[in-house]
């Protein structure tokens, strides 16, 4: 293989994919990346068995052919070159580098060695908005719990229903939910969470399409030049809809930046109690005010003026309530209450799009 190649697209593809190899697998050559001709292009590659990613760049291919070099290694050594062409030529599994300035050579492996993913058989297709499908994944990842014990609860589920597009993702303590689109589709597919945060890096803000081809095993995603494979997780998402409230008794309409400063004042002396914090709405003030209450340190009680409908006390983790702020789009957020030991619905009064869901704490 001998091919020129500019160091700022090598470095690019590099910085993408490595982030997934592997140091710590049974398998050597999953801490490698992939560099291969394609199409008179190369393709830069790396897995954990999970996920892949590849990139490909232009390059001024002379000749065909494939190696694997370490990705830690190779990745570090592009990026601190200076911006010039490089010319990579493989020899009995050596890659040779060279810049005007700069000659090296690193030990590589037969490509053959190398893990591919599965093909994705009879693949269905849809695709989706990329700016759309960006914000989404930014209001509801964070949602998704990262314990392995509960693998369904990982991952986002990306479903139609009713001719739309939803994204959702839970830990069983808050939930979010997204409307993208609307959508002639028939979709549902249970997504690592992790993968997605990996679509998600690599995708501009100016993304127009997000395609995605998937099977029952495993989904594609096209951002530009960059696709990530990933498998699905297996197993039936939790039929959520039961959690959300169809009414609520009480509710508070206040501006998102007053809620978010009571909250997070109202969190420093919440540490003791794991974060717990107690929501008070109250009609006859017209205010939302939050306590808490740190034994060997003091107390604190921050309010916020609100429009106000009915009065209710909650407990939630101030954690919770700050992250669900944080994902809303508007200036003002709805608080809507039930009772004391029932969830707790933040939505947005101008636009039904999103919605999120935190679970009391039994104090």
């Amino acid at each position: 293989m001998k091919l020129t190649v500019t160091q700022e697209n090598l470095a690019r593809a590099l910085n993408t994919v490595s982030r997934i190899a592997s140091t710590r697998g049974s398998l050597p050559i999953l801490s490698n990346v992939l560099l291969k001709t394609v199409d008179n292009q190369l393709l830069v590659e790396a897995t954990n068995l999970d996920v892949a990613i590849s990139e490909t760049i232009g390059a001024k291919i002379k000749t065909e052919g494939s190696v694997t070099v370490p990705a830690r290694l190779m990745q570090d050594y592009v990026s601190s070159l200076p911006a010039s062409t490089l010319t990579i030529e493989v020899k009995d599994n050596k890659l040779h580098l060279t810049t005007e300035h700069h000659s090296s050579s690193i030990n590589g492996t037969p490509a053959d060695d190398f893990p591919l993913m599965p093909t994705i058989e009879k693949a269905q297709k849809v695709e989706i908005n990329g700016l759309q499908f960006k914000q989404a994944l930014q209001q509801v990842l964070f949602a998704a719990s990262s314990d392995d014990a509960r693998p369904v609860l990982t991952g986002l589920y990306l479903h139609t229903q009713d001719g739309k597009l939803y994204a959702v993702a839970t830990d069983s303590y808050r939930l979010a939910e997204k409307e993208i689109s609307a959508t002639n589709s028939e979709l549902s597919l249970l997504i690592p969470a992790g993968s997605l945060q990996d679509v998600l890096r690599v995708m501009p803000g100016d993304t127009a399409i997000v395609q995605i081809e998937y099977d029952d095993v495993q989904a594609r995603f096209s951002v530009g030049p960059v696709e990530i494979v990933t498998r699905l997780i297996e197993g039936t998402y939790p039929d959520y809809r039961k959690l959300l409230p169809k009414e609520s008794s009480t509710t508070a309409e206040a501006t998102k930046n007053d809620l978010q400063e009571i909250t997070k004042v109202s969190s420093l002396f919440a540490r003791e109690a794991a974060g717990g914090v107690t929501v008070a709405i109250d009609e006859l003030k017209q205010d939302v005010s939050i306590r808490s209450i740190a034994s060997q340190v003091g107390e604190n009680t921050a309010v916020a003026e609100a429009k106000v409908k009915g009065d209710a006390v909650i407990t939630m983790n101030s954690r919770y309530i700050l992250d669900a702020l944080g994902a809303f789009e508007g200036d003002k957020v709805v608080v809507n209450v039930n009772g004391k030991l029932d969830p707790c619905l933040l939505t947005d009064p101008d636009r039904g799009d999103y919605i999120h869901v935190i679970m009391p704490v039994k104090s």
